[in-house]
């Protein structure tokens, strides 16, 4: 790899538009074959097919929720322990640290963590807030065609324009810059 590949420089970037799923689907699939990993895929609503093909795993927002609902039953409980020592009141010859009464605040401060750890998940993997944005966008995006965006070095947006031409998209659309990942 070059020093202007390295950097950024030397990047371009095409948009590929197609009419159905199964063009977008092949040609993302083939696009990662040939090693290109800076992929955009727009659809008009959530598939999984198109998810699958750019190699996502599994969603690790599922972690901060379970990091964040352990924290909060060792702080709801540490909470309602650390109270009762402190101000000991013993009634009816019951203990001071009486775990049955301890469960509901323990419960609670768990589902409030794990809910708070959950929204900072969501946000941390979707890199919220993104300031930049997608420089490359079509409105038809929304409306039912799909779209691939591929930024690549300069040397090889052939072997690219060649795979998105491939599936017969309705439009190729060049960005010389490569400004859809900055």
């Amino acid at each position: 790899m070059s020093a202007a590949e390295a950097t950024g420089a030397g990047r371009e970037g095409i948009l590929a538009s197609y009419d159905f799923l199964d063009a977008t689907v092949d040609t993302i699939k083939r696009l990662r074959a040939e090693g290109f990993e800076e992929i955009t895929a727009f659809a008009p609503f959530p598939e999984h097919h198109i998810e699958a093909a750019l190699g996502y795993k599994a969603s690790p927002v599922s972690l901060f929720t379970l990091v964040g609902g352990l924290t909060g039953a060792a702080t709801g409980l540490a909470f309602t322990v650390f109270t009762s020592m402190d101000w000991p009141l013993v009634t009816g010859g019951k203990p001071i640290v009486a775990i049955p009464a301890y469960v509901i605040p323990t419960f609670e401060m768990t589902i409030l963590f794990g809910a708070f750890a959950t929204v900072i998940g969501v946000f941390w993997n979707m890199r919220i807030p993104d300031l930049t944005g997608d420089v490359v966008y079509d409105p038809e995006f929304s409306a039912g065609r799909f779209g691939i965006y591929v930024t690549a070095p300069s040397t090889r947006m052939d072997t690219v324009r060649e795979i998105l031409e491939e599936n017969g998209p309705s439009r190729l659309e060049e960005d010389a810059q490569g400004r859809a990942h900055g």
